[in-house]
């Protein structure tokens, strides 16, 4: 449906909380008096990581949310939940279709207005092992080891640890407080992972530029504006969202306001000093960030020349061997800088399959 139909604009966590607790909420006490139950907002959608907008309305979007049940007995609470969910559920919730259409090729549902009979609704009834298998891979998620926390999409942990919980019976807030971010050690070998990307072409931004490829140099520029943002999500320990919300979650990062100008003026520059000047003061802000963390001794904050040659750098290797060399963990202490599946693909073919990316668990073998 044209999202010019619609009511005015309600987020979509405050239209799944106000559709818990008035609709799907009495309707469970009504049928099921003291169901053990979890329900709320999380997993898929912008709506969850509170990015939705007036255009989010056209698909995947409106009175729904996780209706999660207890393992015993599952089936057959799912089907009579169902049931009074289809035959009690309003049709139209705050203005907005209760029913959604049927799924297309690739699962997405969007409301449908006009309907009679049986409510076809977009309350997800499942159970929180099935949902966590289906979102990180099966049983990966209950203790995972350090491969396992390196081959989960971080779109996917910051789905899972977002959103809201209206109602928690069975432990889920346990799970999301277990998944809010990475255990130290891997926290510091991801920390390294990224000042070693940015290491390996911080000079060329320069190099290529002095040999009049300015195309190359701004190539290079865009690609290390891209790690030093990552690098400012894990400094301040928050997961990344994939390319789509990257640029808006960075920028409810705390360090944003000092780096935004220095990013933006090295990609905005006509050359490649220019460019080179916006890179090494994001990298020098990084670099005091870095220090102010005391995860390792002091590190300089000051760019200076790349190994006599005219262009200026931060030595992100060195830092990244300082970090190294904190971590206490002796197998991840001796891993290479290859990072996680999150720093070295930005495929979503990749980072949306949960089986194919625990495959990738012999990489850290």
């Amino acid at each position: 449906m044209s999202t010019l139909d619609l009511p005015p604009f309600v987020p979509g966590l405050e239209l799944s909380r106000r559709f818990y607790q008035k609709a799907v909420r009495p309707l469970l006490d009504d049928h099921f008096p003291g169901l053990a139950h979890t329900a709320g907002l999380i997993g898929f959608g912008s709506d969850v990581i509170g990015c939705d907008t007036p255009m989010s309305r056209d698909h995947m979007w409106g009175p729904r949310l996780v209706l999660l049940l207890d393992e015993a007995g599952f089936a057959e609470k799912r089907a009579a939940v169902d049931a009074a969910l289809r035959c009690g559920l309003p049709h139209i919730f705050l203005g907005y279709p209760v029913d959604f259409g049927q799924p297309d090729g690739v699962g997405v549902r969007i409301m449908a207005p006009g309907r009679t009979g049986e409510v076809d609704h977009l309350v997800e009834i499942s159970t929180i092992a099935a949902f966590f298998d289906r979102e990180l891979g099966a049983g990966r998620w209950q203790n995972p080891s350090p491969a396992d926390w390196l081959t989960f999409s971080e779109q996917r942990l910051l789905s899972l640890t977002s959103g809201e919980v209206w109602q928690d019976d069975l432990g889920l807030a346990e799970i999301r407080a277990r998944l809010a971010y990475y255990p130290h050690d891997l926290w510091l070998y991801l920390l390294a992972c990224q000042w070693s990307q940015i290491g390996q072409e911080e000079p060329f931004v320069g190099r290529t530029g002095e040999n009049w490829d300015d195309l190359g140099s701004r190539l290079i520029a865009a690609r290390l504006v891209g790690s030093a943002m990552r690098l400012a999500f894990l400094l301040e320990r928050r997961y990344a969202p994939y390319s789509k919300w990257f640029g808006t979650h960075f920028q409810r990062l705390g360090i944003s306001l000092w780096l935004l100008p220095h990013l933006q003026a090295a990609l905005a520059a006509g050359n490649w000093q220019g460019r080179e000047a916006g890179l090494c003061a994001a990298y020098e802000l990084l670099a005091e960030q870095h220090n102010a963390l005391g995860l390792t001794q002091v590190v300089e904050t000051k760019c200076s020349r790349f190994h006599g040659r005219p262009f200026r750098v931060i030595h992100a290797d060195e830092i990244a061997g300082r970090l190294q060399a904190a971590i206490q963990n002796e197998t991840i202490r001796g891993w290479r800088f290859w990072g996680s599946v999150n720093q070295f693909s930005s495929s979503t073919d990749l980072l949306e399959d949960a089986a194919g990316l625990g495959r990738l668990r012999g990489l850290y073998g």
